[in-house]
C-alpha cells in the first residue's frame, strides 16, 4: 500500500526541529512534490476554514426503488454537523453589528448540534461558550461538547407547560442574566440563521446543475429556510418538502412527547419560512429509526433521527416524481453522537423502535388539524399556525412587543408545548 507523510505544520514540534528547515507555508503545500496525487480536499488553517463544500452521495438501490434515487448532501463531513455553519455566521454577524463583544461569553440552548458549532466559534472567535441541554442529550454529545471548551448546564425538570424546550430557554434567560456582555443568538428567531445557509445552496446548484426538488428536516427553521429561499430563485418550479416529527408543533399538530432530537419543537420558530414548503411529512420515530439502520447497513452513509426522517421521505418522493427529476436531500449529520440511542438495540427496545419496517408510502391528512398524525402521514396544505391577528399575539407572548434577535432578551421563553 502506498503511504503519503503529510509535511508537518508550521509552528509545530515536528516542523521546529533543532537544525531543521523552516516549515513549509500554507501556500507552499499547494504544489505536491512530483509523483504525489494532487490533493482531493482543500487544506485549511483554522477548523473553521473545513466548513462547508460537503459532498454528495447517490442513494439508489437498495435503499430506493430500482431506477431511481435521490441525491444526499452529507453536512456530516462537517467537524461538527450542518449547524456548524450557522454558530460561525450568527457569531460573525454578532460581532461585526457591535452586539456581541470580544472574549464575551456565547449562551445558548441546544440539542446538541448547534452547541458543537457554537463551540467551534468560541474556539476561531475567542469567546466563552455556554450551552445549555437537559437529560435527552447523548453521553457522547455531552462529552464532546466539554472536550471542545464549551460549559454544558443540563436542566433538571421540564417546564410544567414548556417541557424541556421552555426550561432550556429560561435557563440561557438567566445565565444571561448572570454574565452581563453575554450574548444569546436565540437560533429559533435569528434570521442570520437561515442566512448562514445560501453557501449550502450554491454549493448545490453547483454541485448538481439542476434540482427539481428539496427535501429537508424542520427544527428552528433555519437551513430549510435558507437553502430553500436560494435554491427557488435558481429554479422556480422547485418543489420544497419539510420534514417534521410527530409531536411536533411547527406545522400545526399537537404538542406531544418527541423522542427523536435535531427536527420538530414545542415552540413556533419565526425563521420558518411556511411559504415555501409545497408539503409537509411527519416522521415517528421508530421509521426514522428504521431508515436511518437501513442505509448504514446498505450505503455506508447515514445520520440521527433528522438523517433518518429526510431519507424516508425522499425515498418515497423519488418513487413518485419522474423517474428524471432531480432531488437534492440534507442530511444535517452522521452518526457518530446517536450510537447510544438510533444505533442502540437496548435502547430501541426499551422505546419500542424495533418494528417492522414502515410503509412505502404515508398517509395523508388534507390539512394539520384534521386529526393528530402518530405515524409517517404527509399534507400538502401548509400554513403558519399562528398566523392572523389573534395568532400573531401568542407569536410574542401574549401581546408582548418582539424582543430583538441575538440578545439576551430574544431568549425569552417560548410560547407553547411540550418536550418530555
Amino acid at each position: 500500500m502506498n503511504t503519503v507523510t503529510t509535511p508537518a505544520r508550521a509552528g509545530s514540534a515536528a516542523a521546529a526541529g533543532p537544525g531543521s528547515a523552516p516549515a513549509a507555508s500554507p501556500a507552499a503545500l499547494s504544489c505536491p512534490p512530483a509523483g504525489l496525487p494532487a490533493a482531493t480536499a482543500p487544506a485549511a488553517t483554522t477548523p473553521a476554514g473545513l466548513v462547508g463544500n460537503t459532498p454528495l452521495l447517490w442513494v439508489g438501490e437498495p435503499f430506493a426503488d430500482p431506477g431511481r434515487g435521490f441525491w444526499a448532501k452529507l453536512e456530516g463531513a462537517n467537524p461538527g454537523g450542518i449547524k456548524d455553519r450557522t454558530a460561525l455566521h450568527m457569531v460573525r454577524a454578532a460581532r461585526g453589528r457591535g452586539e456581541l463583544a470580544p472574549g464575551a461569553r456565547i449562551v445558548e440552548s441546544t440539542s446538541g448540534t448547534l452547541g458543537l458549532g457554537l463551540a467551534l466559534a468560541g474556539v476561531t472567535y475567542g469567546h466563552p461558550v455556554t450551552v445549555v441541554t437537559d437529560p435527552g442529550l447523548e453521553p457522547m454529545m455531552g462529552g464532546l461538547l466539554a472536550a471542545h471548551g464549551a460549559e454544558v448546564h443540563v436542566v433538571e425538570r421540564p417546564h410544567p407547560v414548556g417541557g424541556w424546550q421552555r426550561a432550556r430557554r429560561d435557563r440561557v434567560a438567566e445565565l444571561v442574566a448572570a454574565h452581563p456582555g453575554s450574548w444569546c443568538p436565540d437560533q429559533y428567531n435569528n434570521p442570520d440563521n437561515a442566512a448562514a445557509y445560501r453557501t449550502l445552496a450554491y454549493e448545490l446548484v453547483a454541485q448538481l446543475g439542476r434540482i427539481d426538488a428539496l427535501v429537508v428536516s424542520v427544527g428552528t427553521g433555519g437551513h430549510s429556510a435558507g437553502v430553500g429561499s436560494v435554491l427557488r430563485g435558481f429554479f422556480p418550479a422547485l418543489k420544497v418538502v419539510g420534514v417534521d416529527t410527530t409531536g411536533s408543533t411547527i406545522f400545526g399538530q399537537p404538542a406531544a412527547p418527541r423522542l427523536m432530537r435535531g427536527l420538530g419543537s414545542s415552540i413556533h420558530p419565526r425563521n420558518v419560512a411556511y411559504d415555501l414548503f409545497d408539503e409537509v411529512h411527519w416522521v415517528a420515530a421508530d421509521e426514522a429509526v428504521w431508515a436511518a439502520r437501513r442505509l448504514a447497513r446498505c450505503h455506508y452513509a447515514t445520520g440521527g433521527w433528522s438523517v433518518g426522517a429526510v431519507a424516508l421521505t425522499a425515498r418515497w418522493l423519488a418513487a413518485t416524481l419522474p423517474a428524471e427529476a432531480r432531488i437534492a436531500a440534507v442530511f444535517p449529520d452522521g452518526p457518530q453522537r446517536y450510537a447510544s440511542t438510533v444505533f442502540s438495540d437496548p435502547y430501541c427496545r426499551e422505546h419500542g423502535l424495533l418494528r417492522s419496517a414502515p410503509p412505502h408510502r404515508p398517509q395523508v391528512i388534507a390539512h394539520p388539524g384534521e386529526r393528530t398524525v402518530t405515524s409517517w402521514t404527509r399534507c400538502a396544505a401548509v400554513a403558519d399556525p399562528l398566523a392572523g391577528p389573534a395568532a400573531g399575539a401568542g407569536r410574542t407572548g401574549g401581546g408582548a412587543p418582539d424582543a430583538p434577535t441575538g440578545t439576551a432578551a430574544g431568549a425569552g421563553a417560548p410560547r407553547t408545548g411540550v418536550r418530555r
